[in-house]
């Protein structure tokens, strides 16, 4: 990768790990600190639209958002102004970080961008019986636990087909997640724009207020920290769309995706040369495949978090 225009380098780059599907160095230069995202040209799930995400992040900084400022983008390197800050940690956070994310995203809905690509979902994936016996051939750690939920994924798969999006569509970042965030002097800061696109409202607020309002499991859901985002984004100018199971049928897809993806890279059993480390993937394929059944067979819960 040609990083000329970031100056003189004062040191090595160096590996930050963690990435879930891309990966991350840091480069001290010059003319200051970048961070260089290696996009993974392997066997992405999706075709990132660097030119529009970039055209994207560039008026979200202009206006104010709090984030990285970008510096350049081509299809295989995203380059940030780098940002020090805390790491939000995968637990509830405090109710008025998830106030002012539920204003962040509002001012974010509201930006006059162009935006020509419409994003079409594909179909959630049917092979789940075929991804468990292969994982029982080859001995995947794993294996046993696929195999039983093997019914429970095609049911939430189905879900996802079948689930109704009220509307509105909306231009956004789509994964505000903990990973994807810092706290500076205790407020938000927004990383990793790459996945923006068009979504449905009611899924990004419903992805993001669940995020932040839960640890990694579902033992610990804080409906003030729910209600938080949502009343961030009202105060930010936003309106709330009507309740129901679409606030949560993107982040099941989502994650569901992301688990047959990691299923198939461990299948593969190669460390590839970009994306994920394998580790990472057999970790991220365990949380899925223990994670996901607990979060679709509580629905219910979670829709009364909207009343």
């Amino acid at each position: 990768m040609d990083l000329s225009h970031l100056g003189a380098p004062i040191g090595p780059m160096i590996r930050v790990h963690g990435g879930f599907a891309n990966r991350m160095y840091r480069l001290d230069t010059d003319q200051g600190s970048f961070a260089i995202k290696e996009l993974n040209r392997v066997d992405r799930r999706w075709t990132c639209r660097v030119e529009h995400v970039f055209r994207f992040e560039r008026r979200a900084f202009a206006v104010g958002i709090p984030m990285p400022e970008p510096i350049s983008a081509d299809h295989f390197t995203l380059v940030h102004r780098w940002v020090e800050g805390e790491k939000v940690p995968e637990a509830p956070v405090s109710a008025a970080y998830a106030f002012e994310v539920g204003e962040i995203l509002a001012r974010i809905h509201a930006l006059d961008v162009e935006w020509t690509n419409v994003s079409i979902e594909d179909p959630a994936s049917q092979d789940w019986s075929e991804l468990a016996a292969r994982a029982t051939a080859t001995g995947q750690p794993w294996a046993d636990e696929l195999a039983s939920h093997v019914e429970t994924f095609l049911a939430i798969a189905h879900f996802v087909d079948s689930c109704e999006r009220p509307g509105p569509i909306v231009l956004t970042h789509r994964d505000i997640q903990p990973w994807n965030l810092l706290a500076r002097e205790g407020r938000p800061v927004v990383l990793d724009w790459e996945l923006s696109g068009m979504l449905d409202l009611s899924s990004e607020l419903g992805s993001t207020a669940l995020s932040l309002a839960k640890g990694p499991g579902l033992e610990d859901i804080k409906p003030a920290v729910f209600r938080s985002v949502l009343d961030g984004y009202v105060a930010g100018g936003g309106a709330l769309p009507p309740p129901g199971p679409s606030w949560f049928v993107f982040m099941i897809g989502a994650w569901l995706e992301h688990t047959r993806w990691n299923i198939l890279r461990c299948l593969a059993g190669v460390e590839a040369s970009t994306g994920p480390d394998l580790a990472l993937s057999h970790e991220s394929v365990r949380n899925g495949v223990t994670g996901l059944p607990d979060l679709f067979g509580r629905l219910p819960e979670l829709e009364a978090l909207l009343v």
